[in-house]
């Protein structure tokens, strides 16, 4: 009976085990989009359970007592981050591109570079994206070279849009050109063309607050090189989109700033009910964007953070996790000069110095070691590097150190 009992609780147990789960994050991909991208800062989780344990005034006027309207909700922070005149917030950063050419430029032209068609994550196209809009897609220019030229010579009287499209996991070296944003800035003023720019990333950090220390003292800082969203907006640009839980380090959303008459013009497109945030995903934004404004992203906000953080914090972290492993019979732990990951499409070509923890199990192969680590509750996701597994604690949260050496130790 014992038994029996025993192996319906595991069953049980198992059938509603809910698919989405706590990991920890030890491959140094800072916004891994197969581990839910950005980690929500501490202020934006205690913000989205405020909000949803009761009801909210997401389209509720509370000064006037009349019904009001969600889109609304982090406007005047974007804003106040970016420089944009407005802001509009949609559910992520494909459905923002959307939008913006449905709503500027659905049955005419938009000019596009191809060496900016590109594709991101899950086989999502631009030009696909572009269609499914009702856009109609004129490409300009080659892979490797496109020229302020090319794109005056595409306009005609069938042009909505010009378009620049952030490169996203890929770079291009050698022989290549591409125009200024202002030259696109300036050939859309003297046709009377809207510009628009898919940042993809959203950094909206200071200028030179991304820089990245290096390893060593002297050694000159990695820096993230995607431009940040108010310099966009400086330059010129009618509309921009950018990614919340990338380099900003909020949750998933699509964020679209730019001049007051383009913007109410997306607000205004029937796409918009389809796209449109929830209260929780106002909550977390609003309290990540705030953050910033007060200037405390660097070290309250995990993307932020993790970016930041030298090689000299992890190198001690490093050895401290290391020299715990060492104390189990069986194991070994070396710590390893190595290289991060931004992820997520940011900052293609950026690597930051880091401090690896090298693991071995005695009558244990990588890969099963590797698998078994999966396995653990919550699961530690590693990578694999020359035969040997490797452990990444820019990735690793604070609080979740403990944990790792506890599923170590079960090990």
């Amino acid at each position: 009976m014992a038994g029996i009992e025993q192996g319906a609780a595991t069953h049980l147990a198992a059938a509603f085990r809910p698919s989405l789960a706590t990991v920890i994050n030890a491959t140094g991909v800072v916004i891994h989009t197969n581990l839910g991208r950005a980690p929500l800062a501490a202020v934006a989780i205690e913000r989205v359970a405020e909000v949803a344990r009761g009801y909210s005034s997401l389209e509720y006027d509370v000064d006037r007592g009349v019904r009001g309207r969600r889109d609304v909700h982090a406007d005047a922070l974007i804003c106040r981050l970016t420089g944009a005149e407005a802001a509009v917030v949609v559910n992520n950063n494909a459905a923002a591109t959307m939008i913006v050419l449905a709503a500027l430029a659905a049955g005419r032209e938009v000019i596009v570079s191809r060496g900016e068609l590109v594709e991101i994550g899950g086989g999502f196209r631009v030009p696909d994206v572009m269609a499914q809009s009702s856009a109609t897609l004129r490409e300009v220019g080659t892979t490797n070279k496109t020229r302020a030229a090319d794109y005056a010579s595409a306009v005609s009287d069938r042009t909505a849009l010009i378009l620049r499209v952030h490169p996203s996991n890929f770079t291009i070296e050698g022989f290549t050109e591409r125009p200024a944003l202002a030259e696109l800035v300036a050939i859309g003023k003297k046709f009377n063309i809207p510009v628009a720019e898919d940042l993809g990333s959203g950094n909206v950090s200071a200028p030179g607050s991304g820089n990245i220390p290096g390893t060593d003292p002297g050694t000159d800082p990695g820096t993230v090189s995607d431009p940040t969203v108010a310099a966009t907006i400086a330059a010129g640009v009618d509309v921009c989109c950018f990614s919340g839980d990338k380099l900003l380090g909020g949750p998933q959303a699509g964020i679209i700033v730019g001049r007051a008459a383009q913007i109410d013009r997306i607000r205004k497109h029937p796409l918009m009910r389809a796209l449109r945030v929830d209260k929780m995903t106002y909550a977390a934004l609003e309290a990540t964007l705030t953050e910033y404004v007060a200037g405390r992203a660097q070290t309250t906000v995990p993307v932020q953070r993790m970016l930041t953080m030298t090689a000299a914090e992890i190198r001690a972290r490093a050895d401290t996790v290391a020299i715990a492993i060492r104390g189990h019979n069986g194991w070994r732990a070396d710590v390893l000069d190595g290289l991060s990951a931004v992820g997520g499409g940011s900052a293609p070509g950026v690597e930051l110095p880091t401090w690896l923890v090298a693991i071995e199990k005695a009558g244990t192969t990588p890969d099963g070691l590797e698998a078994r680590l999966r396995r653990e509750t919550p699961p530690i996701i590693a990578r694999i590097d020359r035969d040997r597994v490797l452990l990444d604690l820019r990735t690793v949260l604070p609080e979740q150190e403990s944990t790792l050496l506890a599923c170590l130790a079960r090990l």
